[in-house]
């Protein structure tokens, strides 16, 4: 089996949450991205932060019905890590400009903007949900989180029936709804 082939059923493997896929690439590229980072300003604790969110990118792109991997994937991986341990340098105010060049990178920008954008949001999410109060936390909690259906919420929060409740669940939408765009325009 080629490089190319193996790779690509790693990917599926991944997009499909597969555990010895995840294995794989963790220790066929963890250590030269725990090297990267150790030469480079950081510590063990930044290399294994840097490569979970390496990871999740990947994951999220390997879901993805439009992405089609251009490189291998330790090029693809070392490249969404060193372009957000630049940026986590930049913010400490500890980049000196001259990072070690181990090997070639691809672009990966839009990739690191789309993945810190959502986790932005979803940062703006928890400060929502913390603001908006019970029961609405609870209730949202119930049916998003815990996959609840209107019948098991209306029991538990003592609706009369599972109109109500849902009645109910569309309050608490938009009130969080209300809440995050609030603070969203704030951000933007």
């Amino acid at each position: 089996m080629s490089t190319l082939e193996e790779e690509k059923l790693i990917l599926k493997g991944l997009a499909a949450d597969d555990k010895q896929a995840i294995e794989t690439i963790y220790r066929q590229n963890y250590a030269m991205i725990q090297a990267f980072i150790l030469n480079n300003n950081g510590s063990q604790d930044d290399a294994r932060d840097i490569f979970q969110e390496a990871m999740i990118v990947l994951f999220e792109k390997a879901r993805s019905d439009s992405f089609e991997l251009s490189s291998q994937i330790k090029t693809y991986l070392y490249s969404v890590c060193r372009r957000l341990w630049l940026k986590r340098l930049n913010q400490m105010q500890r980049y000196s400009g001259n990072l070690e060049n181990m090997e070639e990178t691809v672009h990966v920008e839009e990739e690191v903007e789309l993945h810190e954008k959502r986790n932005a949001d979803f940062t703006l999410m928890e400060n929502a949900m913390s603001k908006i109060g019970e029961p609405c936390k609870s209730l949202l909690d119930a049916y998003y989180i815990q996959k609840k259906n209107m019948q098991e919420i209306a029991a538990d929060f003592g609706y009369t029936n599972a109109d109500n409740a849902k009645t109910q669940k569309y309050k608490c939408l938009m009130r969080l709804k209300k809440l995050f765009f609030a603070q969203y325009k704030n951000v933007q």
